[in-house]
Protein backbone atom coordinates (compact mmCIF):
# COMPACT_ATOMS: atom_id res chain seq x y z
CA UNK A 1 0.00 0.00 0.00
CA UNK A 2 1.80 3.49 -0.82
CA UNK A 3 1.36 5.91 2.00
CA UNK A 4 -1.07 8.17 0.18
CA UNK A 5 -3.56 4.62 0.53
CA UNK A 6 -2.35 4.32 4.09
CA UNK A 7 -2.87 7.95 4.80
CA UNK A 8 -6.59 7.77 3.46
CA UNK A 9 -7.27 4.28 4.87
CA UNK A 10 -6.46 6.03 8.46
CA UNK A 11 -8.37 8.97 7.46
CA UNK A 12 -11.52 7.10 6.95
CA UNK A 13 -11.15 5.18 9.98
CA UNK A 14 -11.26 8.32 12.13
CA UNK A 15 -13.86 10.10 10.51
CA UNK A 16 -15.91 6.59 10.79
CA UNK A 17 -14.98 6.56 14.67
CA UNK A 18 -15.98 10.16 15.07
CA UNK A 19 -19.38 9.95 12.97
CA UNK A 20 -19.91 6.55 15.76
CA UNK A 21 -19.26 8.76 18.90
CA UNK A 22 -21.38 11.44 16.89
CA UNK A 23 -24.08 8.85 16.74
CA UNK A 24 -23.74 7.73 20.78
CA UNK A 25 -23.45 11.79 21.93
CA UNK A 26 -26.22 13.38 23.47
CA UNK A 27 -27.16 17.06 21.75
CA UNK A 28 -25.71 18.73 24.75
CA UNK A 29 -23.83 22.24 24.59
CA UNK A 30 -21.22 22.39 27.01
CA UNK A 31 -20.79 26.28 27.62
CA UNK A 32 -17.65 27.51 30.02
CA UNK A 33 -16.63 23.94 31.51
CA UNK A 34 -14.23 24.44 34.19
CA UNK A 35 -12.92 22.81 37.48
CA UNK A 36 -11.52 24.26 40.76
CA UNK A 37 -7.66 23.97 41.09
CA UNK A 38 -6.48 22.40 44.61
CA UNK A 39 -3.39 22.34 46.28
CA UNK A 40 -1.67 19.25 47.60
CA UNK A 41 -3.54 17.02 50.08
CA UNK A 42 -6.76 18.51 49.44
CA UNK A 43 -8.64 15.43 48.31
CA UNK A 44 -12.59 17.21 46.63
CA UNK A 45 -13.10 20.04 44.24
CA UNK A 46 -16.00 21.29 42.64
CA UNK A 47 -16.40 21.69 38.50
CA UNK A 48 -18.62 23.98 36.92
CA UNK A 49 -20.10 24.47 33.67
CA UNK A 50 -23.65 25.61 31.60
CA UNK A 51 -25.52 22.23 29.90
CA UNK A 52 -28.06 22.71 27.34
CA UNK A 53 -29.41 20.16 26.19
CA UNK A 54 -31.66 19.77 22.61
CA UNK A 55 -34.21 17.43 23.99
CA UNK A 56 -35.12 16.80 27.45
CA UNK A 57 -32.86 14.49 29.39
CA UNK A 58 -31.25 14.36 32.61
CA UNK A 59 -27.45 14.33 34.00
CA UNK A 60 -27.22 11.13 36.16
CA UNK A 61 -23.83 10.23 36.45
CA UNK A 62 -20.09 11.76 36.17
CA UNK A 63 -17.03 10.17 36.76
CA UNK A 64 -13.44 11.10 36.08
CA UNK A 65 -10.45 8.85 36.15
CA UNK A 66 -8.55 11.88 38.87
CA UNK A 67 -11.39 10.71 41.33
CA UNK A 68 -12.14 8.26 43.37
CA UNK A 69 -15.88 9.43 43.73
CA UNK A 70 -17.50 11.92 41.34
CA UNK A 71 -21.22 12.85 42.11
CA UNK A 72 -23.87 15.42 41.27
CA UNK A 73 -24.36 17.83 44.11
CA UNK A 74 -26.42 20.90 44.85
CA UNK A 75 -26.23 23.34 47.58
CA UNK A 76 -29.13 24.96 49.05
CA UNK A 77 -30.20 27.42 51.78
CA UNK A 78 -32.07 25.42 54.75
CA UNK A 79 -32.90 28.49 57.16
CA UNK A 80 -29.39 30.04 57.97
CA UNK A 81 -27.19 27.32 57.04
CA UNK A 82 -25.87 26.37 53.40
CA UNK A 83 -26.29 22.86 52.75
CA UNK A 84 -24.63 20.45 50.14
CA UNK A 85 -25.53 17.24 49.12
CA UNK A 86 -25.76 14.45 46.33
CA UNK A 87 -28.16 14.07 44.46
CA UNK A 88 -29.05 11.11 41.71
CA UNK A 89 -29.60 13.40 38.65
CA UNK A 90 -30.66 16.54 37.51
CA UNK A 91 -33.07 17.73 34.67
CA UNK A 92 -31.72 19.22 32.35
CA UNK A 93 -35.25 20.70 30.04
CA UNK A 94 -35.10 20.81 26.51
CA UNK A 95 -33.66 24.04 25.22
CA UNK A 96 -33.16 26.05 28.60
CA UNK A 97 -30.05 26.58 30.15
CA UNK A 98 -28.95 24.75 33.46
CA UNK A 99 -26.19 26.63 35.04
CA UNK A 100 -23.60 24.40 37.23
CA UNK A 101 -22.13 26.93 39.47
CA UNK A 102 -20.66 27.23 42.91
CA UNK A 103 -22.79 27.88 45.60
CA UNK A 104 -25.59 25.68 43.63
CA UNK A 105 -25.57 22.62 41.40
CA UNK A 106 -22.17 21.47 40.29
CA UNK A 107 -19.99 18.54 40.44
CA UNK A 108 -17.91 17.25 42.69
CA UNK A 109 -15.06 15.80 42.40
CA UNK A 110 -13.84 13.75 45.67
CA UNK A 111 -10.91 11.07 46.88
CA UNK A 112 -8.94 12.55 44.47
CA UNK A 113 -5.55 10.59 42.88
CA UNK A 114 -3.72 13.66 42.13
CA UNK A 115 -3.66 17.58 43.27
CA UNK A 116 -5.60 18.82 39.82
CA UNK A 117 -2.98 21.89 38.71
CA UNK A 118 -4.24 25.47 37.25
CA UNK A 119 -3.68 25.82 33.44
CA UNK A 120 -4.17 21.84 33.08
CA UNK A 121 -7.00 20.04 32.18
CA UNK A 122 -9.00 17.01 33.83
CA UNK A 123 -11.16 14.53 32.48
CA UNK A 124 -14.71 13.94 33.45
CA UNK A 125 -17.33 12.01 32.07
CA UNK A 126 -21.10 13.06 31.95
CA UNK A 127 -23.60 10.47 31.53
CA UNK A 128 -27.22 11.35 30.86
CA UNK A 129 -30.55 9.37 30.32
CA UNK A 130 -33.18 10.51 28.55
CA UNK A 131 -37.14 10.08 29.18
CA UNK A 132 -37.02 6.46 28.01
CA UNK A 133 -34.01 5.58 29.98
CA UNK A 134 -31.83 5.50 27.08
CA UNK A 135 -28.26 6.65 28.47
CA UNK A 136 -25.21 8.17 26.69
CA UNK A 137 -22.48 9.69 27.67
CA UNK A 138 -20.21 12.71 27.09
CA UNK A 139 -16.26 12.85 27.37
CA UNK A 140 -14.60 16.74 28.19
CA UNK A 141 -11.90 18.05 29.08
CA UNK A 142 -11.75 20.82 31.79
CA UNK A 143 -9.67 23.52 32.08
CA UNK A 144 -8.61 23.62 35.97
CA UNK A 145 -8.69 27.49 37.17
CA UNK A 146 -8.51 29.25 40.32
CA UNK A 147 -11.32 31.28 39.15
CA UNK A 148 -14.22 31.11 37.25
CA UNK A 149 -12.96 31.87 33.62
CA UNK A 150 -14.87 34.98 31.96
CA UNK A 151 -18.61 34.17 30.89
CA UNK A 152 -18.76 31.50 33.48
CA UNK A 153 -22.49 31.14 35.55
CA UNK A 154 -21.76 33.54 38.87
CA UNK A 155 -21.64 32.24 42.15
CA UNK A 156 -25.53 31.05 43.37
CA UNK A 157 -27.37 33.96 45.49
CA UNK A 158 -26.00 32.79 49.33
CA UNK A 159 -22.76 31.49 48.44
CA UNK A 160 -20.67 34.72 48.82
CA UNK A 161 -16.94 34.42 48.28
CA UNK A 162 -16.71 30.57 49.72
CA UNK A 163 -13.92 28.87 48.37
CA UNK A 164 -13.27 24.53 48.26
CA UNK A 165 -10.91 24.27 49.86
Amino acid sequence: MTVFKVKMAMLAAGALVALNAMAQAPAVKIDTPWARATVPGQKGTGAFMTLTAQQSLRLVGVASPVAGVAEIHEMKMEGDVMRMRAIAALDLPAGKSVALRPGGYHLMLMDLKQPLVKDTQVPVTLRFADAQGKTSEMQLSLPIALTAPAGAPKAAAGHGAHKHH
